[in-house]
């Protein structure tokens, strides 16, 4: 079942300097940008985003105004990585990871409601990005592997990776563009260029992924399995 038009509509009707798909990793590795934060800071950044809640009466056009306004506000305060704070689950929050917030329609309402909402999503989003930076450190190929044993670290990276983000997202509406994201930075995080590892990415998944629906294991498998041999030349090995 594909997304809906209105979803396709939307996605495309972005900033791309605030869209997170869009981001190169060195602009969201967390170990590269600070994040100080502490329950004065949390009270001031909701005080303020709660007098940006549009009213009630709002209609569509104000809420997603409210959102972009939001996005600005996270990213000039805390850096670009900030802008995937609504990056959510679904078709409403664009096939993320985010599970605080839902949507413009479901999730702006009473102004500190929805603060806390913001709040517990740009919270929710940086532990998803440390969570990344550590699974990339642990699966990226070791300094001077040879050609057939960087395929086996980067074929299981990928399978692991792919794994994760549909636990994540439940394959929802647009998983995979949050799958080819997460490849492409962890690719970044090895020192790829980021052209080379988009490139890389694409052609390894092919259009074989598919929206409200779990990859099979073997296409995992095989999807992996491409992404390491386009990359080395090599088959990965498998005596382990």
């Amino acid at each position: 079942m594909p997304c809906p038009a209105w979803f396709w509509r939307n996605v495309t009707a972005v900033n791309y300097e605030l869209a997170p798909a869009w981001l190169p990793w060195s602009a969201v590795d967390p170990d590269l940008i600070a994040f100080d934060w502490d329950d004065e800071e949390g009270s001031q950044v909701a005080t303020v985003i709660a007098s940006m809640v549009p009213p009630a009466s709002a209609g569509w056009d104000e809420r997603h105004r409210f959102t972009t306004e939001v996005t600005a506000l996270l990213a000039a305060r805390y850096g670009r990585w900030a802008c995937g704070w609504h990056w959510a689950v679904g078709e409403g929050g664009g096939g993320g990871v985010v599970t605080s917030w839902c949507c413009t329609s479901h999730s702006v309402g009473e102004p500190a409601a929805t603060a806390a909402k913001v709040v517990a999503s740009l919270l929710e989003w940086r532990d998803w990005l440390e969570e990344l930076a550590e699974r990339f450190a642990r699966m990226a190929p070791p300094a001077g592997a040879d050609a057939e044993e960087r395929s086996w670290h980067l074929e299981r990276a990928a399978t692991r990776l792919v794994t994760v983000v549909v636990d994540r997202t439940g394959a929802e509406c647009g998983w995979y563009g949050l799958c080819r994201t997460v490849l492409t930075w962890f690719l970044s995080s090895t020192g790829m260029g980021l052209e080379t590892a988009k490139q890389a990415v694409d052609t390894a998944i092919g259009g074989r992924f598919k929206s409200w629906t779990e990859p099979s294991r073997t296409l995992v498998d095989s999807v992996g399995e491409d992404l390491a041999v386009g990359l080395t030349g090599e088959q990965p090995y498998r005596d382990r």
